[in-house]
């Protein structure tokens, strides 16, 4: 219940009182972060049927979509996202681009990767719904739980914080390997399940849609790690966004 706690209530806007602030309770709030994905994902999808039913369009209905996560999350992740791109893009030393990333204004660096990330998302669910609702709905509760499931992975053993204090701190290196693929094979699992709800192909579909976005997370964190000396809070926000968006690029290519 610590570890359920933890993930919802640092990882949603959910009233979930968090009774503890130590690395086993982040240990276990990371395990359970691909849950409190699902759960931010059906509230999503749930708008954006309900916009769907008021004869919106699909376009609206991806709009409304792609809201809810933001809504849910404070936009802490996208200020995270916006944050580590003008990290990554000022080409200064680490601690500068700490420094830079830690500032509450956003540069010209986060400012078109969150313009560009948001448009990639919306046009990807547009494309989503276009096929039915049911499609769509699918691909935004998989994709918001592959971008949860990448802080599982962003939180495993080996990967350093970037400063001694703050979230990032204190997930950083707690999640054990083997825990952490039992979790990311149950949740290729849902996802070839949820897409066999389809065809056989959708299932296999799903699966790999689910795997490019943690690809591109591992990607990204890695560079991060490289560049910062390890993970912050920022970081974090980062890598959820661009697996989601990832996934759900990946849903609306007819090679996957």
């Amino acid at each position: 219940m610590d570890g359920l706690r933890f993930a919802f209530g640092t990882l949603t806007v959910l009233p979930a009182r968090i009774t503890r602030w130590d690395r086993d309770a982040a240990r276990a709030g990371m395990l359970w972060a691909p849950l409190a994905g699902l759960v931010v994902g059906l509230f999503s999808a749930a708008l954006g049927g309900v916009f769907l039913l008021l004869g919106s369009g699909p376009l609206l209905a991806a709009v409304a979509t792609a809201a809810v996560p933001a809504l849910m999350t404070r936009g802490l992740h996208l200020d995270g996202l916006a944050d580590t791109a003008d990290g990554l893009g000022s080409a200064k030393p680490a601690q500068d681009a700490l420094r830079i990333m830690k500032q509450s204004d956003i540069g010209p660096f986060g400012v078109i990767v969150l313009l560009f990330v948001l448009l990639a998302q919306v046009a990807a669910l547009y494309r989503l719904y276009e096929e039915s609702w049911a499609h769509g709905a699918v691909a935004v509760a998989l994709a918001a739980t592959v971008a949860r499931l990448a802080l599982t992975h962003a939180s495993r053993h080996g990967v350093p914080a970037a400063r001694p204090e703050g979230l990032g701190a204190m997930v950083a290196s707690t999640v054990p390997p083997r825990p952490a693929a039992l979790v990311t094979g149950g949740v290729l699992l849902l996802c070839a399940v949820a897409g066999a709800l389809f065809s056989p192909y959708d299932a296999i579909r799903h699966a790999l849609a689910a795997v490019a976005g943690l690809g591109a997370a591992a990607l990204l964190l890695r560079r991060c790690v490289r560049r910062f000396g390890g993970v912050t809070g920022d970081v974090f926000g980062a890598v959820e966004e661009v697996a989601g968006t990832v996934a759900l690029v990946a849903l609306t290519l007819g090679v996957l």
